[in-house]
């Protein structure tokens, strides 16, 4: 199991080398999805109020936007641990101290069997000490054809419209992000954007909004016709 993603001070951390002119690695945790545990560089930092995912990782030949979520510092020692993991040649194999020489009458053993004896330990060891240099410097690991980078989902769009305390607003989000603030409509627009839509029960319920602000626009204006008229009788009274 990885990281839990990338603290404050990780990503100061981040800031300070790219703006040295330096790209830092990174490791990729278990939310980034199938490339958990390999490594990349950060090439730039986007501003985090544009959404989640503002951490432009190059991996591969693709560069991606990642979360802070999906990312960790790599482990310190690894590259010890990697060359701690080289094996070391054995020593040089010498003859046994206690090895005596041949005495007087022992000339029946062959010389070249204990010549050619040596010899082979020492190709050996010449070929066993000789370390290849891929072990010291590890390759880069190549990613997988089967393993995709993580696909940037695009964000949701909502539009809203709404009804309150007899205004009607229209506003729109993508993501997190406002697109549009809430501002005022007029009724019969309301009623022309929810025509369009073939949803049971919506419409009507427009328009009984609509009804019932045209039967109190009209009973405001009885009253005001009302007022009026008495004004205009009063005035006559007084000789206006």
């Amino acid at each position: 199991m990885t990281g839990k993603g990338l603290t404050k001070s990780d990503l100061e951390q981040i800031r300070h080398v790219l703006e040295g002119g330096k790209r830092p690695r990174v490791m990729f945790t278990d939310s980034a999805g199938q490339i958990a545990g390999q490594t990349g560089q950060v090439v730039a930092l986007e501003d985090p109020a544009s959404g989640d995912e503002w951490i432009v990782v190059k991996f591969g030949g693709d560069a991606l936007p990642f979360s802070p979520a999906d990312l960790q510092m790599p482990p310190r020692g690894a590259a010890a641990r990697r060359a701690d993991a080289v094996v070391t040649p054995p020593p040089a194999q010498t003859e046994p101290a206690g090895r005596r020489p041949l005495a007087v009458g022992e000339d029946l053993i062959k010389p070249e069997i204990s010549t050619n004896k040596p010899a082979r330990q020492e190709s050996s060891v010449s070929d066993a000490a000789q370390p290849a240099p891929e072990s010291a410097t590890p390759a880069p690991r190549k990613p997988a054809t089967a393993r995709a980078p993580k696909v940037k989902p695009l964000a949701g769009l909502t539009v809203t419209l709404a009804y309150t305390e007899g205004e009607w607003t229209v506003g729109a989000t993508q993501g997190t992000k406002a697109l549009a603030k809430p501002y005022l409509i007029k009724p019969a627009e309301a009623l022309k954007m929810v025509s369009m839509l073939d949803v049971p029960g919506v419409q009507e319920a427009v328009e009984q909004i609509l009804s019932t602000e045209r039967d109190n626009a009209r009973a405001a204006a009885g009253k005001l016709r009302a007022e009026l008229a008495e004004i205009e009788a009063k005035l006559a009274e007084l000789g206006a």
